[in-house]
């Protein structure tokens, strides 16, 4: 999750580097702002945050939380549809 400046063209600049990174890496966009990933183990989810912390913005929020995929599943949404777009399978490897 995050939250960055935009009010010069530096900031808007440092906005679509870091949107482009994580786009790049393999996150896909919840919703505006929030984008997630599948991780396999606690290592590899170690490993996408140090590369966050590489990665950062110069200025700004930028936030991760880890959650289970049972916890992920249980989401409620309130207002809405889920997306048909994501993935819904629970094989290891998908070819898009």
């Amino acid at each position: 999750m995050f939250d960055l400046p935009v009010v010069t063209s530096h900031d808007r600049k440092e906005y679509t580097r870091f949107r482009k990174y994580l786009i790049k890496s393999g996150f896909y966009m919840l919703q505006e702002s929030v984008y997630c990933k599948l991780a396999l183990n606690s290592t590899m989810t170690d490993s996408i945050i140090e590369n966050l912390k590489k990665n950062k913005p110069e200025k700004g929020l930028v936030q991760a939380l880890k959650v289970t995929e049972k916890q992920f599943e249980r989401m409620e949404y309130i207002v809405g549809e889920k997306q048909a777009e994501v993935l819904d399978t629970d094989e290891r490897l998908v070819i898009l």
